[in-house]
């Protein structure tokens, strides 16, 4: 994920990035070559020379903004599909960029709860076509489910993959914050809805100017969280410790750039336990010689049964 400058505009409908932003690694950082350690990319790694497949992999699934796809995004998922991930069964997580971006003229932006057909019941009511939670939650539904579609026609599985909700003050967001939750919460609903997982990745200042304060009966509180804003692969490991997004919420991945290659670090909470060795199979007893009380027992039982 490539930091992409923007320029702020005064209603924050702001330039859309390529993909999550954090700052650049120390000139005298090492990438340590770790079972913990994996990448991300996305369209801006189109055409572009790619590691080596690492133990974890996150591939972008938009083009830089919602209801986009990233043109690079089949052949990305198969080179990511190659990661050494000891969760084996998985395929590789994606990202998927998010914003609120209101009735704009140049947008998308529902007009009620109905999508392709569908009436979608919100938490919030009736959209009315304005900028409100209740037209947020829809719009976020419809973003994740045009996000489902691409992957699907890339060859991904929505449901078996790990989805992470890229939440950037970069991207267009309403002043109100509680637009910009429900926002994140209608895509959590749709996604959460196909049984695929969902989490969030933001550093804590974007997190809280954007969404702020989250309520324990948000489908957002316990969501674990992929924790942007290290450093180095050193700091990296030390922002597991840092603080969750929301109060409800983990930290079980966090991210550096290094030689302009984005790095990801699964905290070691978050590592899935080794397969337990197999029990050696109990040797048979060696069958005593029979006394006469054990005789005398084995009557009793047959003349019990």
């Amino acid at each position: 994920m490539k930091p992409i400058k923007t320029l702020l505009a005064a209603c924050l409908l702001l330039a859309w990035p390529g993909a999550p932003a954090f700052a650049d690694a120390g000139a005298g950082s090492t990438v340590p070559v770790a079972a913990a350690m994996g990448n991300d990319i996305s369209w801006p790694q189109c055409g572009g020379d790619l590691p080596a497949p690492s133990a974890f992999a996150v591939v972008g699934v938009n083009g830089g903004r919602p209801d986009t796809v990233n043109p690079c995004l089949a052949a990305q998922l198969a080179w990511a599909d190659q990661s050494r991930d000891p969760q084996g069964a998985k395929q590789a997580a994606v990202y998927v960029n998010t914003a609120a971006p209101g009735p704009v003229q140049s947008l998308w932006w529902p007009a009620n709860n109905t999508y392709q057909g569908v009436e979608v019941a919100s938490p919030y009511g009736m959209c009315g076509g304005d900028a409100s939670p209740a037209c947020a939650f829809i719009h976020g539904y419809a973003m994740a489910s045009s996000a489902a579609a691409a992957l699907k026609d890339a060859g991904g599985n929505a449901v078996r993959q790990m989805w992470w909700l890229d939440v950037e003050t970069g991207n267009s967001w309403q002043w109100d914050t509680a637009v910009n939750t429900a926002e994140l919460e209608g895509m959590t609903a749709y996604l959460q809805g196909t049984g695929a997982e969902v989490g969030i990745y933001s550093s804590g200042y974007q997190f809280s100017e954007i969404v702020g304060d989250v309520s324990p009966r948000s489908n957002l509180y316990h969501l674990p969280n992929w924790l942007a804003g290290a450093y180095s692969a050193e700091s990296a490991q030390e922002y597991c410790a840092a603080a969750p997004l929301t109060p409800g919420g983990t930290v079980t991945t966090t991210q550096f750039t290094a030689d302009d290659l984005d790095y990801d670090y699964r905290c070691p909470s978050a590592a899935p336990e080794p397969e337990p060795a197999p029990a050696p199979a109990p040797q048979p007893a060696p069958a005593p010689d029979k006394t006469r009380s054990n005789v005398f027992a084995e009557l009793h039982a047959a003349q019990i049964s």
